[in-house]
């Protein structure tokens, strides 16, 4: 893959066009509507989507997450329910998975590459996998044309920090805290700081996730980053029957945060 897939190419049109980014997260397979919810959370105002595929021991993931997983798993969901369900999504806006490497090496990383770039998945985003031991699967999903999103934590030093950069496609993921996912009452300090120190390193989009959880708190975020992405205050309402109209109202919010900040 020479260039900017369609993943980053779109954040970076966004972001040149000084929209701030917005990134919602909904597990695969969650509930029975969860691709109407993703066409609906995509028309509220997402530049893209992550999607995460559902696995039953997670490390980033905290008990939101979890939960969902959970829930996807008890309806039988899939790692390839959840990507072939993607190729007939049609949601308008670039798809990104996120998974762990184990369901990868399973199925082995050309294969799995091959199957997200024929469901039209333009990006991959697998946060146990350490840039050091990433190079076969970054291969792999180069050759299918598969962008990897790779994360910097606040602990990562400046050096590690701008490897890691180098080799993010998509956008890099700045981890707004060190913790597991959830809803936090206050953007953590760190959150400002990872986009501080990240902007200057690359001149891909990058995004703040992980307790990033009301339209505040993502237009603070967005103060120094270029965009957030935001998964367990989204997931929980999901969980709690919002449904894709509730779902949407909630993007549609932070959507209206981040424009307004």
């Amino acid at each position: 893959m020479s260039g900017p897939g369609a993943l980053e190419s779109r954040l970076r049109d966004g972001r040149d066009a000084g929209r701030k980014l917005l990134v919602p997260y909904v597990t695969g397979g969650m509930t029975d509507d969860w691709l109407d919810t993703l066409r609906a959370v995509a028309g509220a105002g997402a530049d893209a989507v992550e999607v995460g595929i559902p696995f039953s021991d997670p490390m980033i993931d905290g008990p939101t997450i979890q939960a969902s997983s959970l829930a996807a798993l008890e309806r039988g969901t899939t790692p390839l329910a959840v990507i072939d369900a993607l190729a007939g999504a049609d949601l308008g806006v670039p798809v990104a998975v996120m998974t762990y490497y184990n369901l990868v090496y399973r199925a082995g990383d050309r294969r799995f590459a091959r199957w997200l770039a024929d469901a039209g998945v333009a990006g991959a985003i697998i946060p146990d996998l350490p840039l050091e031991e990433s190079g076969d699967w970054r291969l792999e999903a180069a050759d299918a044309g598969v962008e990897t999103v790779l994360l910097v934590a606040p602990s990562t030093p400046d050096d590690r920090a701008r490897a890691i950069c180098a080799e993010s496609h998509g956008f890099v993921y700045g981890v707004g805290l060190m913790g597991v996912t959830g809803e936090r009452a206050e953007l953590a300090a760190t959150a400002g700081e990872v986009g501080r120190r990240l902007g200057p390193m690359t001149e891909t989009p990058v995004c703040i996730g992980i307790g990033v959880s009301t339209a505040a708190q993502a237009a603070e975020a967005c103060r120094e980053a270029d965009g957030v992405v935001v998964g367990s205050a989204l997931v929980r309402r999901i969980l709690d029957g919002a449904g894709p109209e509730g779902a949407a109202a909630f993007v549609a919010e932070l959507r209206s945060g981040l424009d307004g900040a």
